[in-house]
């Protein structure tokens, strides 16, 4: 029996590009279950394809199948590889950083390269420039169906030879006064900023819902916010336009402005260059 097949991309749905990989993956074997899960990423951001892996991997089953095409690098001499979790999830991606979050929140046991003379759409040879038509939705495809396991991908590699962006962990000062984060991500529609500061940790401030929690946001060593809001259990725990800081869906703390943006209200961006303070 086939297992789900789940796309992420950077080419939005104007054209036929994810409709093509998805061909690609049918003509492997009709019975696929095949998914999306964004081609809205933004073109060439590793770091937000990354954490949208992460963000929702633990909620598929065993042996679900993920491609991810974020792919600056595409045609260059960037490997293609085949990650597998502890947990028995596979993801297929470019080793260009795609794996950052996965390799330090779910624990990686395996990569192989992909041997795109075994693993490559036949009569595709010519083409250098959509390797997720030609060799991830393929070997997705293959791996989804049960076509080949591990070993049929390719080579074994290195688990701590993955190419990984620069990564911050929180951290909480000795007198359990302050938290410093970084923003990992916004949440696009409703443009809150979300932490990679769990809620375990930021408790470890003694702070209950309804209190004041001093928030400072910095790019780089500039400060660019600095304000007291409250922690809410929800947006509705505060006024219409009056920020809010609170849990969000994968347990980690986020900011908020109550039916507004946070992050176009002062022009917040993520990754390690912005840290965010909690006191």
């Amino acid at each position: 029996m086939s297992k789900p097949l789940i796309l992420q991309t950077d080419f939005g749905l104007a054209d036929g590009a994810v409709s093509a990989m998805k061909g690609v993956a049918h003509s492997v074997s009709s019975e696929i279950p095949i998914y999306d899960n964004t081609h809205y990423i933004p073109p060439f951001d590793i770091w937000s394809a990354s954490y949208r892996l992460w963000q929702t991997i633990n909620y598929w089953p065993e042996e679900t199948v993920f491609v991810s095409v974020v792919d600056p690098g595409v045609g260059s001499d960037r490997k293609s590889i085949v990650a597998r979790t502890k947990d028995n999830r596979y993801i297929i991606t470019p080793d260009n950083g795609t794996l950052t979050h996965i390799y330090y929140h779910q624990e990686i046991v395996e990569v192989r390269e992909i041997d795109e003379e075994l693993n490559r759409l036949p009569s595709s040879g010519a083409s250098h420039t959509f390797h997720g038509r030609d060799i991830y939705a393929f070997t997705g495809a293959r791996l989804a169906a049960g076509i080949i396991d591990m070993e049929g991908v390719g080579p074994a590699l290195s688990v701590e030879n993955v190419e990984r962006l620069p990564f911050y962990h929180p951290k909480l000062d000795d007198n359990n006064e302050k938290i410093t984060g970084t923003i990992d991500i916004l949440d696009v529609q409703f443009g809150n900023l979300w932490t990679n500061i769990e809620r375990e940790l930021f408790e470890k401030l003694g702070i209950t819902y309804g209190d004041e929690v001093e928030v400072e946001i910095f790019h780089d060593s500039r400060q660019v916010y600095k304000n007291t809001m409250r922690y809410g259990r929800s947006f509705a725990s505060t006024k219409v336009g009056e920020p809010v800081i609170y849990v969000n869906s994968l347990d980690n703390m986020a900011i908020a402005i109550n039916q507004g943006s946070f992050a176009k209200a002062y022009n917040i961006g993520i990754g390690t260059s912005w840290r965010v303070v909690l006191k």
